[in-house]
């Protein structure tokens, strides 16, 4: 058998790397499609619901008076709004400490055939002007100092 000239070899070479390279990608992008997470506001989920199998996650206002707790003091339920439509959430579980009505939240979960949203994981939105509870009673000049201090 011939020995493979060495521009043959550099030829296959190339193929091979570009087919592990290629396989790769493909491997990747079908895994992260696996684990991606869509993000829907309430008018996109009441218009088009998603799948019931895949996690979405919903975002939008805590409309104010929805906020309830369930009886077994873990469960609650409330009322996501972006000013076009509402859709009720249910959370069991620690909710964060900037989770209040009115305020901004993003809910990681399925939506129930039922048409509720079933969250399993809650994230609190604060706006820009947020202030830590230990800063609430400073005024600005001793806000500042801390900030100052702990840089």
């Amino acid at each position: 058998m011939a020995a493979i000239k060495a521009k043959h070899q550099r030829l296959v070479l190339l193929v091979v790397a570009l087919v592990v390279v290629l396989s790769a990608g493909i491997l990747a992008a079908w895994a992260l499609k696996s684990q991606a997470s869509y993000f829907y506001v309430p008018s996109d989920i009441v218009a088009v619901p998603p799948v019931a199998t895949r996690t979405v996650r919903l975002g939008g206002m805590v409309e104010k008076g929805s906020l309830k707790t369930a009886p077994d003091g873990v469960t609650i339920h409330f009322v996501v709004g972006d000013g076009k439509a509402r859709v009720a959430v249910e959370f069991a579980g620690i909710v964060p400490s900037l989770f209040v009505e009115g305020s901004g939240v993003v809910a990681e979960g399925r939506m129930r055939p039922d048409g509720v949203f079933n969250a399993d994981n809650l994230l609190a939105k604060h706006d820009e002007n947020y202030v830590p509870r230990e800063m609430q009673q400073m005024t600005k000049d001793q806000a500042k100092k801390v900030v100052a201090e702990t840089q």
